[in-house]
């Protein structure tokens, strides 16, 4: 099993910056994708960004050019780096995990709220 746990959503102005963590343990030599979601009331879990083991990454591209994926693998942490907030940006986001080969996300954080004021 995967535990996942993330921190630093809060309330930001738009145009500011937000860094969310997600810490793992567990079985975490099992991970090969780690993720962000969000979710906004009303709407689909959406996959944000995304990176593997081997450091690739993805984004939607609703984020391109505002925020960035990394991953500190030392510690089992996952990072995104939200710069340029918009209020579209305002969701519960999640922190997910998945290993090598297998098509969905096992694995899922709590959520952590990001709220982004006009």
């Amino acid at each position: 099993q995967v535990q996942l746990v993330e921190s630093g959503g809060g309330l930001v102005q738009a145009g500011g910056s937000l860094r969310l963590s997600c810490a793992s343990s567990g079985r975490t030599g099992s991970i090969y994708v780690m993720g962000w979601f969000r979710q906004a009331p009303g709407k689909e879990r959406e996959l944000v960004a995304a990176i593997t083991s081997g450091g690739s990454t993805n984004y939607a591209d609703s984020v391109k050019g505002r925020f960035t994926i990394s991953r500190d693998n030392a510690k089992n942490t996952v990072y995104l780096q939200m710069n340029n907030l918009k209020p579209e940006d305002t969701a519960v986001y999640y922190c997910g995990a998945r290993g090598s080969g297998v098509p969905s996300y096992d694995y899922w954080g709590q959520g952590t709220q990001v709220t982004v004021s006009s």
